[in-house]
């Protein structure tokens, strides 16, 4: 797994969201274009498992959290940058998304959920923001931040 295969995994999922609101429908629609069981859902959660073996993503450390980012917003992917945590029964450092994000949570150990949702897609609007937090397990989680932007704050 290169990293240009692995935007190329990603492509189809960009262009849903591409002048999309980021939102409960948005979300909805995810979850049902790329359903959690489903064979592009599962070739990108399998393309992370190799990306991760081959040294390339999560290839820092900060906190117990393994992250990186992988794409750049740089409109290749609907403007958006990709990042993928690693993280296990943790609680991450608060931030806010100014145009929002888009999160593929992937459960490692059975049950786990990130902000409370299990395997699927989650949506944060323009201007939220949160302590992305990972219970009762360990998960990938990849964003997509549309304009690679994030805040991170002190809460």
């Amino acid at each position: 797994m290169t990293p240009q295969e692995f935007q190329g995994l990603l492509a189809p999922v960009a262009e849903r969201i591409r002048g999309k609101t980021l939102d409960k429908s948005l979300q909805a629609e995810l979850n049902e274009a790329f359903p959690a069981d489903g064979p592009a859902f599962k070739a990108i959660e399998q393309a992370c498992h190799a990306a991760i073996a081959a040294g390339w993503m999560c290839n820092r450390e900060a906190g117990g959290i393994r992250f990186g980012r992988v794409v750049r917003a740089d409109g290749g992917l609907a403007d958006c940058s990709v990042d993928v945590v690693e993280m296990q029964s943790v609680k991450g450092p608060h931030h806010r998304h100014p145009n929002g994000e888009i999160d593929m949570i992937m459960p490692i150990s059975a049950g786990a959920k990130f902000d409370g949702h299990g395997r699927g897609w989650l949506v944060y609007g323009p201007d939220s923001a949160h302590h992305p937090t990972v219970t009762d397990g360990k998960a990938l989680v990849l964003y997509l931040l549309p304009g690679g932007a994030i805040e991170f704050t002190q809460t």
